[in-house]
């Protein structure tokens, strides 16, 4: 006699409890107990339709567990891939649930998202149900639910669509609310369930045929996992931050989202809930560079196309962020009706930061296709004349005041790293000019790099701290510092980033690193926000970095393993961890955090050639890039 069939109450999970599975234009959260409690379709930015994350299981889940059970057993990805296999151990047997999502570039023909959950007996019989709550924009909206045939449910509301397929018999219930299918497996049975999302005013086309697409998935990301060229320590850590990377891109355009999800708290219960579901200038071009370095170049001249397309216009209305197609107008609103995590309010789509001034992404964007041209990655017109027209914006406005890295939303400030940044983009443009042979451009862009360096030196230095400082008059200490050893501002041993490395032990909790600090410990009185936040993962691996470059590695890599020993356990990191709590906080997964982890294994570790990970892109000679500006 099996267990008594109950509804089990819906929570979100901890942070940690979930896995991603993705189709390289949206991606999908798939908690510990079997629930999908996050989606967005048909785009990353697009409306979710699981939203129980953010709310309630009346906000969209769905669910497929053994009766009764709580957590899985154990789980894990199918080697170097995103299909993940979640095993459940119960008094009456074993039953496997394996998720994930065809990426539609493999596919013929258009399709729609597609999440395909093959549930397989291990052991003796399980009783099994599933439970679907579709709930489209953004947990909203309740679609209007039909069954056709027995085994495909359809569901519509508005501009959306879902089917449900199953290939087997499957004793299924549809309400106005959700839709319950209870079913039993033995060993060695099979049943598989696909649902698809389209356009409600297009016919659907729901198959549970998934045996073809299982294959096909997993050949798609061996086959890419396996280009990577790091091969030292620690590499299945890193090659699973790759294919985490990799499923953040938007095949279509090229685009890179921070993050699949909106409103994860840096700090349960307070206000700091952001939407990281689009394309950061900054964040792309740090991903690109860590996908650059592993021996991905395609993607770098996807996001060059993507960039060209974005940005296209005067540099003047060049934004931090846009859409993963592309789009500028992505306006920050709240949404009321849901709850929050774990009652943090108030959940936010869209993102305010898009009007932000923030000088540091000019270097970054600029540094980025230097970086690509030395990979090997050509550049046309259009993409000089993109180079061109950003300097002329830096010349102009380099000496102003911004937001900064952090995106901070109180009054702007002269941010030592913006400036530094600065500084950055004159110089990669100044290498840039003199392989294009533009000896005008080369002579004014080394004055003024010779200008803000002197600028920096004078008024970001506290010579009485010994350290470089977060803005210009304060005496606080920022983790961006940390990055200075890469950027070429000045070399390694430069006493000054010693000095400036020590000082960032302030920020150090627990073993991690906040962001920023004022000399009086108390953290972020500069961002005009209230609450605290946890550390912040990136910077934990910045420090290591530094320590690495000023000749610590012993203290580096144990700085990197004790972030290694905080994700997940299928190996994915949000963007902070929180020492007290002992849980991460903040959107998942988060790029961030997986590119800062990727480039220190390459600076502690090297490549597989035995050659040691580049200390910035200004070292070295540029005469080997002859011939790769095409006309």
């Amino acid at each position: 006699m099996g267990p008594h069939r109950t509804t089990i109450p819906c929570m979100a999970g901890r942070i940690e409890d979930y896995a991603l599975i993705g189709d390289l234009e949206t991606a999908a959260l798939v908690g510990t107990d079997g629930a999908i409690d996050w989606m967005c379709v048909p785009r990353f930015d697009s409306p979710a339709c699981f939203a129980a994350l953010l709310g309630g299981e009346d906000n969209g889940l769905w669910r497929i567990a053994p009766v009764g059970a709580g957590r899985c057993s154990r789980r894990s990805y199918r080697g170097e891939t995103l299909v993940l296999d979640s095993l459940w151990e119960t008094a009456w047997g074993a039953v496997r649930v394996t998720d994930f999502m065809p990426p539609r570039l493999t596919e013929t023909g258009p399709h729609g998202p597609r999440i395909v959950r093959r549930v397989e007996g291990v052991a003796g019989r399980v009783e099994m149900r599933g439970e679907l709550r579709l709930r489209f924009d953004n947990g909203r909206v309740t679609p209007w639910t039909r069954t056709v045939d027995g085994r495909v449910v359809t569901a519509v509301a508005g501009p959306d669509s879902a089917h449900l397929a199953v290939d087997a018999d499957v004793d299924t219930s549809t309400t106005k609310s959700s839709t319950v299918s209870d079913f039993a497996v033995r060993a060695g049975q099979c049943v598989t369930f696909v649902l698809t999302w389209s356009p409600s005013h297009i016919a659907g086309t729901p198959s549970a045929d998934a045996g073809a697409s299982l294959t096909d998935t997993m050949e798609f990301w061996r086959d890419w996992a396996s280009e990577c060229r790091y091969d030292g320590p620690h590499r299945d850590a890193v090659v699973r931050s790759l294919i985490t990377l990799k499923a953040l891109t938007y095949a279509p355009t090229g685009g890179i989202v921070a993050a699949v999800t909106s409103s994860l708290p840096e700090h349960v219960g307070g206000e700091r809930n952001w939407d990281y579901r689009f394309c950061w200038l900054r964040d792309s071009t740090f991903t690109l560079s860590c996908l650059l370095r592993s021996g991905y170049r395609e993607e770098a001249e996807a996001w060059t196309g993507w960039l060209l397309r974005a940005v296209a216009g005067e540099p003047d209305d060049l934004q931090p962020l846009y859409g993963a197609a592309g789009q500028r107008r992505l306006v920050e609103s709240p949404a009321p009706w849901l709850s929050g995590y774990e009652d943090s309010r108030p959940v936010r789509f869209g993102n305010a930061a898009v009007d932000q001034l923030q000088l540091d992404v000019y270097g970054e964007v600029v540094n980025t296709m230097y970086s690509a041209l030395r990979a090997g990655v050509p550049l046309d017109g259009h993409a000089w004349k993109l180079v061109a027209s950003l300097m002329r914006h830096v010349e102009k406005h380099w000496r102003e005041p911004d937001a900064g890295l952090w995106e901070v939303r109180g009054p702007r400030r002269h941010f030592v790293h913006s400036k530094i940044m600065s500084w950055v983009a004159a110089d990669r443009a100044l290498r840039l000019a003199r392989v294009a042979g533009l000896r005008a451009s080369a002579a004014r862009w080394r004055g003024m790099r010779e200008e803000i360096r002197k600028d920096v030196l004078r008024h970001g230095w506290d010579d009485e701290q010994g350290c470089f400082v977060q803005f210009y008059g304060s005496r606080g200490v920022d983790a961006t510092s940390l990055l200075l050893p890469r950027l070429g501002f000045l070399p390694p041993d430069d006493r000054r980033l010693r000095g400036t490395l020590e000082a960032a032990r302030v920020l150090d909790h627990e073993g991690f690193l906040r962001r920023y600090a004022d000399t009086d410990g108390q953290v972020h009185a500069v961002d005009g926000l209230t609450g605290g936040e946890a550390t912040f993962i990136a910077c934990s691996l910045w420090f290591a970095d530094a320590l690495a470059m000023t000749g610590r590695p012993e203290e580096a890599r144990q700085r990197f393993e004790r972030v290694l020993d905080v994700r997940n356990d299928v190996g994915l990191l949000s963007e902070e961890w929180d020492p007290v709590t002992y849980r991460q906080l903040g959107n998942t997964p988060q790029a961030f955090s997986h590119v800062a982890l990727v480039n220190s294994a390459f600076a502690l570790y090297g490549t597989r050639n035995g050659s040691r990970a580049r200390s910035g892109p200004a070292d070295g000679p540029d005469r080997h890039l002859g011939g790769r500006l095409s006309a």
